[in-house]
């Protein structure tokens, strides 16, 4: 777990973050790794400072540009099911957005490797995760539908935003035995694993949720 980079901390978030984790076991969420990482990482320095009183609530919070930070238990959860019962290995983020989900990823994972399509969200993403020490995090302004073939294969492919099914060229580039988790649909929309087995792509579906649909070309 690369944890020893998170920097400029304060005590009373601390205490925030440690009810927001409080809560997120209360709603089902038990891998200890993903609790310790969400609670260490510090949400508030994500979003705008005239939503820092609602930092630690579970609710997505927007960013601008049309996008949002997406609620905890739904970062968890998405992780959660991608971690189960192995480790993360090398990670590709879709949709870096303000960097939060890509800290988490970044305690989890010492390879992680994120994109944005829209360059100022890009730009305070680096700022983030710069401010709070993680710098191994690689992030790059480009089309998620693509994803990163210069860095694949990828044991692990998180979506953070919603399409009809799982870009063709994000299969391609996972890793035998890897997972992609995303959310599936348009107006109805799942939480989506696919794993690469030796007899192809396995699915299986899970909770109910609400992204931002994953748009091509970058901004």
């Amino acid at each position: 777990m690369n944890s020893a980079a998170l920097t400029g901390i304060g005590m009373t978030s601390q205490r925030t973050r440690s009810r927001m984790v409080e809560r997120l076991r209360a709603l089902g969420i038990s891998d200890s790794r993903v609790l310790h990482a969400m609670g260490l990482v510090p949400r508030h320095i994500f979003i705008e400072p005239a939503l820092a009183n609602r930092a630690y609530d579970d609710t997505a919070l927007p960013l601008g540009f049309g996008q949002t930070i997406s609620q905890p238990f739904v970062v968890a959860r998405m992780i959660e099911i991608l971690i189960a019962g192995r480790e993360l290995g090398k990670t590709l983020e879709i949709g870096a957005g303000c960097g939060y989900q890509a800290a988490i990823l970044g305690v989890l994972s010492k390879q992680v490797f994120a994109v944005e399509r829209i360059a100022p969200l890009l730009t305070r993403a680096r700022q983030n995760l710069k401010q709070i020490g993680l710098s191994h995090i690689r992030l790059k302004h480009a089309d998620g539908n693509l994803g990163l073939a210069e860095a694949a294969p990828f044991d692990t492919i998180i979506l953070a935003a919603a399409a009809a099914s799982a870009p063709q060229k994000l299969l391609a580039q996972l890793a035998p035995g890897g997972r992609l988790v995303m959310p599936l649909g348009t107006a109805e929309q799942v939480i989506s694993l696919v794993e690469r087995t030796d007899g192809g792509f396995v699915e299986t579906r899970f909770d109910a949720v609400r992204f931002v649909p994953l748009l091509p070309g970058v901004e």
